[in-house]
């Protein structure tokens, strides 16, 4: 059968979108916009398979009046995610970007950095990429806190993490990291409440983003302004042994459901019901 291929080498707009999927059976989604009028343009659509684990970029709901199966591919990039979280934290504590470019002004600056054993460490969100993280932690010497409403002590204490509340989390942690979905609870969670609420000093007064609310993000961004920033595009589960676990599992989850199978991973099971 025809396979038609993103023309943009980026992430698309719903607009954009919206000519290329018409006639299609199966959709391989990126980070593009599935929005309701992609949906409502799609004629033949039977399946939604993301390339990854969030699914905020698809219109689950309309997907589902229409009786299209919406998957994704969570766990695939787990070990990704939480070894580029382990690198920011670093950089972070070692001031690797200030040293590395008084260098290559010819500068030879004295930096003190901050040694991570030892450290008391919060990760909001214990899911997959949370429990590695938690895990690599453990190995460095940390203390590890974590709230997530859906994990049990037992399951945390596997990790080497302890479950707290967000109220206890946020005065304990030197760092603190986040590994929560985007919905409607955790969008806009780290506000000035959140911060004033945080350690004196914690690692989180510099921050590490991988993932921005718009991408990319404006240049004017104010957080890109910041020297104790640190910007990167979306990359965190863009390893080699992440990708091709995404793109086999992505593939799997399509043909499946155009076989009228029922995928490993579904996002709205109420299709199923339905």
């Amino acid at each position: 059968h025809e396979v038609i291929y993103n023309p943009c080498g980026r992430p698309l707009k719903g607009a954009e979108l919206v000519p290329l999927i018409s006639d299609v059976d199966g959709y391989i989604a990126g980070l593009d916009e599935v929005d309701t009028s992609v949906i409502e343009s799609a004629n033949r659509l039977n399946v939604i398979a993301r390339y990854g684990v969030g699914t905020d970029r698809v219109a689950i709901d309309e997907a589902t009046t229409q009786g299209i199966v919406v998957t994704n591919t969570p766990g695939t990039n787990s070990v990704a995610v939480a070894e580029l979280t382990i690198a920011f934290l670093l950089v972070l504590a070692r001031d690797l970007i200030t040293a590395n470019e008084a260098v290559r002004k010819g500068e030879w600056p004295s930096l003190n950095g901050i040694g991570i054993r030892g450290k008391t460490v919060g990760l909001i969100g214990l899911g997959a990429v949370g429990r590695e993280v938690a895990l690599r932690l453990k190995n460095f010497g940390c203390r590890v806190l974590a709230v997530d409403p859906f994990v049990g002590p037992e399951i945390a204490e596997k990790y080497g993490a302890r479950i707290v509340s967000l109220d206890a989390l946020l005065p304990q942690a030197d760092v603190v990291s986040l590994h929560a979905p985007a919905t409607e609870s955790t969008v806009g969670m780290v506000n000035r409440e959140f911060l004033q609420r945080m350690k004196s000093g914690s690692f989180l007064r510099g921050a590490a983003l991988d993932c921005f609310s718009q991408e990319p993000p404006d240049a004017n961004n104010p957080l890109l302004g910041l020297p104790q920033v640190i910007a990167a595009p979306h990359i965190a589960a863009h390893t080699d042994e992440a990708i091709n676990q995404m793109g086999w599992t992505a593939l799997e989850n399509c043909l499946a459901a155009l076989r009228g199978d029922r995928p490993v991973h579904v996002v709205n099971p109420e299709v199923f019901e339905r």
